[in-house]
């Protein structure tokens, strides 16, 4: 059977954001090197994201051309979440990964530490000359009683940044644009509007209380924004409306109205994503029954086209299966816990918020139950059938989540959707998502309006640093409406009228 019959099957080819990767030297460095741009000499905005999440501790640095308003990857260095070193004696363990790996503010702080250093050493860059930012988060929020407790992990990420040498005036942002360093300063539009908050033109969904939704909601807010930088190299408008799905271990994201010059969070998501794929993995015996996830098994086997259409009909029998044990629906008001995520339902709608979560059981108890129908899936299919029913059964979440979001009046045919994390971008995943989304009967053109991109996290630690620090790109607004012009002057005469 031929190849291209096969792909035609499931479908064109969704919007996929690819940054490429740009080499910058040093301040520092010795010369000869075979680099391309001379970070002294460019407009180049250098960011690390650090975040740890359930699964894995990344350290990613980006490189923004604030002419242009597009985002360069420099280096990615990622390491497993359950390679953490041991609580010492003596030392208070505040919290634990959704799989029971237990978290002191030290041993955090160590493995960041170490990975930002070892990110910067990797091409050659220095914390001192070079690092113009530091945005930290985390998505490690299943140990915790409250969302406000996330609180104590942020400072124990701060710590590990600290230890690397990063001064604290690169962890917040500028009281003046003369605190900007000189080559950078052209850029900034703190002299006109200040950061009050809102990112990439979208406030987050905390009333005047002052409460916090869910726990990981500043994750949901980093990879809203980061979706709609990516966007700009797919040709995809991914702005105000919109609804940002990140398929990471936990779920998280937000659906967004139209409001200007700001957007209202009037959706968001919780509960567990990437952690339903890794249960079903745990059962075929490839990886470790406890801390074993996907990425075990990605690293080593990739799907195959032929077997998402030659087995498709056993690959949703399997799918559906697992998905008898997901709930999908609007968070119920008394659950303090959703998937394991600390929520605050009632401050939800009490701040116009429609709280959307996905979960296994009571608190993600029955995840263990998923390990059966990887155990019966591998044994009687194969690998390759297995991946497929992963892909399938990601792209059912995602239908799901949209239709719930759909049902509460949340979406309409002008909101742009994007996708990011492992378990929403890897494999066949965005084939399948556009052909389920799209039988919502939403859009003319469901391709035009959805947008898949990795790091999403990562690249709103970026647009979240830029936001801080008021570098705008007038000529490419990321801000304001689908379609629309950049929202500069409102925010003015927004900020003046306060």
């Amino acid at each position: 059977m031929q190849l291209k019959p096969l792909l035609r099957k499931l479908g064109p080819k969704p919007h996929i954001a690819e940054s490429p990767y740009l080499s910058l030297v040093s301040q520092t460095s010795s010369p000869g090197m075979n680099f391309k741009v001379d970070i002294a000499k460019t407009n180049y905005y250098v960011v690390a994201s650090v975040e740890m999440g359930n699964t894995t501790t990344k350290c990613i640095l980006t490189a923004t051309n604030l002419e242009t308003g597009k985002t360069y990857l420099l280096n990615k260095t990622v390491k497993m979440s359950r390679d953490v070193r041991d609580p010492k004696p003596g030392e208070e363990v505040f919290g634990k990964t959704l799989d029971g790996r237990r978290l002191t503010r030290n041993s955090v702080g160590e493995m960041v530490r170490d990975n930002l250093l070892e990110s910067l050493k990797a091409v050659n860059l220095s914390v001192e000359n070079d690092l113009n930012f530091v945005v930290r988060s985390t998505g490690v929020v299943a140990g915790f009683d409250s969302p406000d407790d996330v609180g104590e992990f942020i400072l124990a990420l701060a710590d590990g940044c600290i230890q690397a040498k990063v001064p604290p005036k690169n962890m917040c942002p500028a009281m003046n644009k003369d605190n900007i360093i000189a080559r950078l300063r052209p850029y900034s539009f703190l002299d006109k509007v200040f950061f009050d908050g809102a990112v990439a033109s979208t406030l987050p969904p905390v009333g005047s209380s002052g409460v916090e939704i869910v726990a990981n909601e500043m994750e949901g807010e980093l990879a809203t924004a980061g979706i709609k930088e990516a966007a700009k190299w797919a040709d995809v408008d991914f702005r105000n409306p919109c609804c940002s799905i990140d398929f990471g271990t936990t779920l998280k994201g937000r659906v967004t109205n139209d409001q200007m010059p700001y957007a209202k969070t009037v959706g968001s998501f919780c509960g567990l994503a990437g952690a339903i794929p890794d249960a079903i993995v745990r059962g075929t015996g490839l990886v470790d029954k406890k801390y074993g996830n996907v990425l075990d098994v990605t690293g080593k086997y990739k799907p195959g086209v032929i077997t998402e259409v030659l087995k498709d009909k056993v690959i949703e029998d399997y799918a559906k299966m697992a998905h008898e044990m997901v709930q999908i629906e609007v968070v119920p008001e008394g659950r303090k816990w959703y998937g394991s995520v600390p929520v605050n339902p009632k401050a939800a709608k009490t701040n116009g918020v429609v709280l959307i979560g996905c979960e296994v059981g009571e608190n993600g108890k029955d995840l263990p139950k998923l390990n059966a129908v990887g155990e019966e899936v591998y044994k009687k299919h194969g690998i390759q059938t297995l991946l497929a029913t992963l892909d399938l059964t990601s792209a059912m979440i995602a239908y799901r989540l949209v239709k719930t979001a759909l049902d509460n009046k949340l979406i309409t045919g002008k909101t742009a959707i994007g996708i990011t994390g492992r378990a929403g971008i890897t494999g066949n995943k965005p084939y399948l998502i556009v052909e389920k989304i799209g039988s919502l009967g939403i859009y003319d053109n469901p391709n035009d309006n959805i947008v898949f991109c990795d790091d999403g996290l990562a690249r709103g630690a970026a647009v979240m640093a830029r936001c801080m620090n008021s570098f705008g790109t007038p000529k490419h607004p990321m801000g304001g409406r689908r379609g629309g012009k950049c929202i500069l002057a409102e925010r003015m005469k927004l900020q003046n009228k306060k």
